[in-house]
């Protein structure tokens, strides 16, 4: 699998994890006072960060990444379901 399929999926289970982590854990917490969701989520979603970090550079080693796309992956990624809209534009690249 290359870099980029790789990074595509990780992209993909980081944006999950944070629509999980502002739409179930963070109610779960401030509506229900249940602490512990956001704790468990919060540290999984936290390594699926770092994955996705180490994973964009792996990407740019490989597949030539420029400065401008990984700004705007990394942006994206800060954006509930921007993650989606770089997963379409990583199947371009991947299809190009």
């Amino acid at each position: 699998m290359s870099e980029l399929k790789k990074f595509k999926l990780i992209n993909k289970i980081e944006g999950i994890s944070f629509l999980i982590l502002l739409f179930i854990a963070m109610p779960l917490k401030y509506s229900f006072g249940y602490p512990i969701a956001t704790k468990v989520v919060g540290m999984a979603h936290g390594v699926l960060v770092f994955a996705f970090i180490y994973q964009i550079i792996e990407a740019k080693k490989e597949a030539g990444l420029t400065l401008k796309e990984i700004g705007i992956y990394s942006i994206l990624s800060l954006i509930p379901f921007g993650s989606f809209y770089t997963d379409t534009l990583v199947a371009k690249k991947i299809a190009n």
